[in-house]
């Protein structure tokens, strides 16, 4: 039996700083070494009253002293001179007895080259090495852990496991990169852990694990082991063709849904939905809609349900409001069985101030600048990512692939991209710092977002980057090879700002700003743009959609047919968010479901009719989209018309194919009013938005008009139309009557 007496010392001072968990190098001190020739064993276990170690080659045991109260145990291996490997018995003050492979028997886990790749920023696969981890590390499983805090004077996991007890697992530090890194032995899925940090000045902090795949949300935060490796997609054709899309050429038509107030189980505690249980009820709705994607504003984890998503906690996890993360990729692949694509909100622009979170991870601004002017949005309250350090760009870029490779998603829509463009974004002077040129554009912010879509387009072809840019910075959907930003698409929100201020004003009135309607076709085709009615629009005391619109009621719903109507018919990639389309009356609260008992209503549902066709006439007409970011595909065939508010253009496909639209925004049915067209022919009406079934008088042309062979507004032949009240009439081209 071994005596305290045969026990080699220990350091009076590593002791001490095991046992108040401030030892910044606790693999020197634990496990197996050798001591003056001879090896022993070193166990800290608070929890244990005695410890066993057992030799696994020759089934050897070697009781261990307890040299402190606190419980830290040495075991002498007697004529031993070589390692071995070794499990640990363990039993505690009650009697319990359990078995464990000691963490602080394993070598180092992470290599150089990933070391050196994150240290300079190119780490394009992070999310498989940082993290928690299911792995077998010499013929042992358990999880690795793996975290980034260079300025951290020691880390440790925590969790179910040891108590939440700091103390228990240390981890070590890999030198010159900051990474710290554990293997625990046993340790498998479902395990809750968080992170105690003692901080560059001292202090402790308790930290999510910023690479967790799964995490609680709301007061609970602990992260949650989780194995990503598991789910069996079914979604192979989709991705095979996504590979080949040409999405600049193709219909795309959004249905923008925040998961937690789409629909709730009000019967049932006003409960969110599942993934699953959305996947057999949203996705049928939008695929009756025939809309061609989703966005989902952010499911990245969140503690607070009033950010609707963007203040985001955990980059690497869906939140699991909904459920875990093979339930959100079942949701995901039943789109795209079903032919849907699904895109993702994405924030690489600010972060919030959460405890848990990001903010002073180790100690230091790690995540974020020192500096107020250049680290934190006053206006929101959140802090900007530092863009310029090497492991913050590749720790957001992995984020990016990490989403396209174990979610399969479609696209990511990066929000607010205008505040990480510009250093002076909403600040005062004196409230931002220049750049090295003296100028207000943020540098490295431009650096990463052209990285991020260079490395996301190479890696994944057929996906969709868009950028929520609201300024008019030039070349946002440029490749970045011509000096671009190289985004897929931008968000227009010049449109959306003045057609819906021409929109809400009284129809008598918009013969004074014909200019609102006429001005974005002047620069409609210097971006891939996406024509957006957004959740933006209808929070913050803006009112819902049909509410904006000026009128009575029957003129709201005209309005606002004509408003949809109008947005297919002009170039641009199209984006409606949930309610808008049955014409819900009050503002969006993320706290409760839409208001579907209002689609019951003849006028609600005739709104949502026209959604239905718009987007079906959409996706049957080539003139539509096939060049909607070319002036090829566009001509204005009248737009002087001020007095009436009417307006009068084509859209023309690569094949030759042409539409004509006619809009009369005033609510007088204009009769006999003439139309310039190219050619001779019956020209079908196939859309009139004041027909009855959408909720209209059903003015129109009884199928359509034939041109007479009289010039007029510079075109060989014309029309005559009776142009309906508040609406949008749509003809193509025939040859003969049908």
């Amino acid at each position: 039996m071994n005596t305290t007496t045969s026990v080699p010392a220990i350091h009076e001072g590593n002791l001490q700083a095991i046992l108040r968990a401030e030892h910044g190098d606790p693999f020197s001190v634990l496990g197996m070494h050798s001591v003056d020739e001879q090896l022993v064993v070193r166990v800290f276990r608070p929890d244990a009253a005695a410890v066993t170690v057992e030799n696994l080659l020759d089934g050897s045991r070697h009781p261990a002293v307890r040299i402190n109260e606190a419980g830290f145990f040495v075991a002498l291996i007697e004529g031993a001179t070589e390692r071995f490997p070794y499990t640990l018995h363990f039993v505690s003050a009650d009697g319990h007895a359990w078995t464990e492979r000691d963490p602080y028997s394993f070598g180092i886990l992470l290599g150089p080259l990933d070391l050196h790749l994150f240290a300079e920023g190119n780490h394009m696969e992070l999310y498989h090495k940082l993290g928690a981890h299911l792995r077998e590390v010499d013929g042992v499983w358990g999880t690795s852990f793996h975290v980034w805090a260079p300025n951290a004077q020691r880390v440790s996991i925590v969790g179910d496991f040891n108590r939440w007890d700091g103390r228990v697992h240390p981890m070590r530090k890999l030198l010159g990169c900051g990474v710290w890194e554990i293997f625990l032995p046993g340790i498998g899925e479902g395990a809750h852990y968080k992170l105690e940090i003692r901080q560059a000045h001292g202090g402790v902090a308790l930290k999510s694990d910023p690479f967790a795949f799964y995490s609680q949300h709301g007061t609970a935060t602990a992260s949650l082991v989780f194995d990503l490796h598991r789910y069996r997609w079914n979604d192979e054709a989709w991705m095979a063709a996504r590979k080949e899309k040409e999405w600049h050429r193709s219909p795309i038509s959004i249905y923008e849904v925040h998961l937690g107030s789409w629909q709730r189980k009000v019967e049932e505690g006003n409960r969110f939905f599942s993934y699953r249980e959305l996947a057999d009820t949203l996705l049928p709705y939008v695929l009756e809609l025939g809309y061609t994607h989703i966005e989902l504003l952010p499911v990245a984890e969140h503690p607070f349900e009033g950010s609707w998503g963007y203040q985001v906690t955990g980059y690497y996890a869906p939140t699991s409001r909904f459920g875990n993360p093979d339930e959100f990729r079942y949701f995901v692949d039943r789109c795209h069985e079903a032919g849907v694509g699904v895109i993702l909100d994405w924030v690489p622009g600010h972060f919030p101030k959460d405890a848990h979170g990001l903010a002073e991870f180790d100690g230091t601004d790690l995540f974020e600048h020192s500096d107020p002017r250049q680290g934190e949005h006053m206006d929101w309250g959140t802090l900007i990512f530092n863009y310029g350090r090497n492991e913050v760009r590749n720790f957001l870029i992995a984020n990016a692939l990490f989403w396209f490779h174990h979610y399969h998603i479609d696209g990511l829509r990066v929000d607010a991209v205008a505040s990480m463009l510009y250093l002076d974004y909403s600040r005062q002077p004196g409230e931002w710092i220049p750049n090295i040129h003296g100028g207000r554009e943020n540098l490295e912010a431009i650096y990463f977002l052209k990285r991020f879509n260079e490395v996301c387009y190479e890696r994944f072809p057929g996906i969709l980057t868009i950028a929520e840019e609201s300024t008019a910075w030039p070349g946002v959907s440029r490749p970045t090879y011509l000096g671009g930003l190289g985004f897929g698409f931008k968000w227009n929100m010049g449109w959306m700002h003045d057609f819906l201020s021409y929109m809400q004003k009284d129809p008598v009135h918009r013969r004074f700003h014909q200019g609102d309607i006429t001005f974005s076709l002047i620069y409609a085709f210097h971006e891939h743009f996406m024509l957006v009615l957004s959740h933006d629009e209808v929070v913050h005391g803006k009112g819902s959609m049909l509410d904006k619109m000026p009128g009575d009621v029957w003129q709201k719903f005209a309005n606002l047919r004509m408003l949809y109507a109008w947005m297919y018919a002009h170039p641009g990639k199209k984006l409606l968010f949930m309610g808008g389309e049955f014409g819900q009356w009050r503002e969006w609260n993320h706290n409760q479901s839409l208001d579907w008992h209002l689609t019951q209503w003849p006028e609600h549902a005739g709104l949502s009719r026209l959604v239905q066709h718009l987007n079906w006439l959409y996706k049957n007409e080539p003139a539509l989209y096939d060049q909607d970011d070319t002036y090829e595909g566009f001509e204005w065939i009248d737009f002087h018309d001020s007095d009436n508010s009417v307006v009068a253009f084509k859209r023309k496909s690569r094949s030759g194919e042409t539409l004509v639209f006619v809009i009369n925004a005033t609510p007088v049915v204009r009769e006999a009013y003439r139309v310039g067209v190219n050619g001779e022919g019956w020209y079908e009406e196939i859309l009139n938005s004041d027909a009855a079934v959408y909720g209209g008088s059903n003015v129109g042309n009884y199928g359509g008009a034939r041109a007479e062979n009289i010039a007029w507004q510079g075109k060989s032949h014309s029309l005559i139309l009776r142009l309906p009240p508040l609406s949008v009439t749509g003809l193509k081209r025939r040859i003969e009557p049908v």
